[in-house]
């Protein structure tokens, strides 16, 4: 990976990390303050700025926000602990986990279909609820947001975050 494309992937991945870590969705939203549910909050903005550089032919930039994503996965896996012998399995299981969620939110057709995905993968299974669809309806304002920032230059704006 050439080292623009590095810079660029880690500044999109900073500007990822610091809106899945807003206190909002946990303290607000219920989302559980554990790593599954930081992982989620990761995977949730991940999936809207991947489709965002899709959208726009940022294949490259994409694949490299990707390869970055997973280097801090593997990362935050050794900090808690996880030995060499483990590591290829949790990846692994970390891997079917981002890009199933990428996928189910991908197929949602609507916003109440992204609402149940969210609760599916967000609250494991819980039924959709109130915290569920502002969630969703975050995430549409989130695409436009997305889809009219400058991302190309670096610059995500995800608007504003769920009141």
């Amino acid at each position: 990976m050439g080292g623009a494309r590095r810079d660029m992937a880690a500044r999109l991945e900073a500007q990822i990390v610091t809106r899945a870590r807003a206190p909002v969705f946990f303290a607000r939203l219920g989302v559980p303050d554990t790593m599954d549910g930081r992982f989620d909050m990761m995977a949730l903005h991940s999936w809207l700025v991947l489709e965002r550089l899709k959208k726009t032919g940022m294949d490259d930039t994409a694949q490299a926000l990707t390869d970055t994503l997973f280097t801090s996965f593997d990362e935050a896996l050794r900090e808690q602990g996880t030995g060499d012998m483990g590591m290829s399995r949790k990846i692994k299981a970390m891997a079917e986990a981002f890009f199933g969620r990428l996928k189910a939110y991908a197929e949602a057709g609507d916003e109440e279909a992204l609402a149940a995905a969210i609760a599916r993968n967000v609250w494991r299974g819980r039924e959709t609820d109130t915290n569920a669809r502002i969630l969703a309806s975050y995430v549409t304002g989130a695409r436009a947001a997305l889809a009219a920032s400058r991302a190309e230059d670096g610059n995500l704006d995800f608007g504003t975050l769920p009141t």
